[in-house]
């Protein structure tokens, strides 16, 4: 194997990038680069709640006594239930099933190593999505947002997908130029800073240029000496436009 501390299968090695991606700035406010065989939970332990945040994470970061200490913390999540969660409901409350919402319970875990991370109530809502004619369950310790309102919270994780194919399609790192712990955590580092940088940029200069359009402009322009604020302004620049994909949809 070439990447011998990239533990995953016996022949194959990876790492996985574990990212805390702030919706209101766009740019990424934690990173944790591991081997793929750690369990994506372990990332956790490293993020700094802040108290009366909201915190939305993939069903493979569901762990109950990790969710228990954001709760603690005073900060809030939202997380999708696995297709076995056990759960028992202590009472439901009225719902508009015309915005897709099926069910709004609050309850507690059943099963001992869950109720015991998680001992205090949680509630539980059933949100069928129209379009995609899918229903999803989510878990969250937040009792008094409207059950839409947590969906559509929810609806914003996708946007840290919609980063990692950002950075996939625009900052070429799919091939590594070392095999080194060292040498692939630098690159993934001078990635994320490029992306960073740019994100930053375009919010305080209130560009109509997007983010790729940016990185392009740029790229072009590394030895020209005008200001970065009167290329932005520029609306001659050819060839800059970010290409057509489509784009995914979470629900």
């Amino acid at each position: 194997m070439v990447f011998c501390w990239a533990t995953f299968r016996r022949a194959k090695g990876a790492v996985k990038l574990h990212t805390q991606y702030d919706v209101r700035t766009s740019i990424p406010v934690f990173i944790d680069v591991s081997a793929a065989s750690v369990h994506d939970v372990n990332a956790m332990d490293r993020i700094n709640y802040e108290p009366g945040s909201f915190y939305v994470f993939d069903r493979g970061y569901l762990d109950f006594e990790r969710l228990y200490f954001i709760h603690q913390c005073k900060s809030f999540f939202v997380i999708r239930a696995k297709n076995n969660l056990k759960f028992e409901r202590k009472y439901s409350m009225a719902v508009d099933k015309t915005k897709g919402v099926r069910c709004d319970q609050i309850g507690l875990l059943k099963g001992f190593y869950s109720l015991k991370g998680y001992p205090e109530n949680i509630r539980r809502i059933k949100f069928y999505d129209e379009e995609q004619k899918r229903t999803f369950v989510f878990l969250t310790n937040n009792l008094d947002l409207k059950p839409e309102e947590i969906a559509a919270i929810y609806k914003h994780r996708w946007k840290i997908e919609l980063f990692f194919k950002w950075i996939k399609q625009h900052l070429k790192i799919t091939a590594f130029w070392g095999r080194t712990e060292n040498a692939v955590k630098t690159q993934v580092y001078i990635a994320i800073i490029t992306y960073t940088l740019i994100a930053i940029i375009k919010q305080k200069l209130d560009s109509a240029y997007s983010t790729y359009e940016i990185l392009q402009i740029l790229g072009t322009s590394l030895l020209d000496k005008t200001p970065i604020n009167q290329l932005l302004q520029k609306k001659n620049n050819q060839d800059v436009k970010e290409l057509l994909y489509n784009q995914l949809k979470i629900f």
